[in-house]
């Protein structure tokens, strides 16, 4: 079994949405400031976190935001020569989620790898045996969406509380959300 354990993080509204047109549904600062924090922060100064996401959701990622800053940007696609062309040094393109892992896995300077999107990359991490953790900020609104975060199985995920994440209701506008996370057992 890796040691490598996949953290997915994601907003998504009532419906389960989670993007539209390559974009969010909604303009959330602290929320966006908890992805930032969550997928930055080291407990050891000398190591980095790794966000792995799909072509779609690099693709998405405003320009002047890409790569994403202090963390390694791994991309997933089955396009990887085409990919990595057209990316900056630096950023990791490999054909499969396993793949990623295994990349991980030949780095001592990785602390934390979370899953960024979109929904099959979530997809296959949720189903995959290193998953462990889903950090998904649960927005109280039902937004139009064209593409939605997996059902979450409550038979294998639990709603567990950690210190460190806030527990009452964030309020930002007229929109209302709570983060949670659910453990895989």
């Amino acid at each position: 079994m890796s040691k490598v354990k996949l953290n997915l993080i994601a907003a998504a509204c009532e419906n389960m949405g989670i993007g539209i047109n390559g974009t969010l549904p909604w303009k959330l600062k602290k929320e966006m400031t908890y992805f930032t924090t969550m997928t930055t922060k080291v407990k050891d100064n000398n190591k980095i976190n790794a966000v792995i996401m799909g072509r779609i959701t690099w693709d998405c990622i405003p320009n002047k935001y890409r790569p994403l800053h202090n963390r390694v940007n791994i991309v997933l696609t089955h396009h990887v020569d085409d990919v990595k062309a057209k990316v900056p040094d630096g950023v990791v393109v490999v054909p499969s989620l396993d793949e990623a892992i295994r990349y991980i896995e030949g780095r001592e300077d990785i602390e934390s790898t979370w899953v960024i999107g979109g929904s099959a990359i979530y997809k296959a991490a949720m189903e995959h045996e290193n998953c462990g953790k889903i950090y998904l900020t649960e927005i109280q609104k039902s937004f139009n969406c064209d593409t939605f975060f997996p059902n979450i199985d409550k038979q294998q995920f639990h709603l567990v509380d950690e210190e460190e994440i806030p527990g009452e209701r964030q309020l930002e506008g007229d929109i209302s959300y709570f983060f949670r996370v659910y453990k895989k057992l």
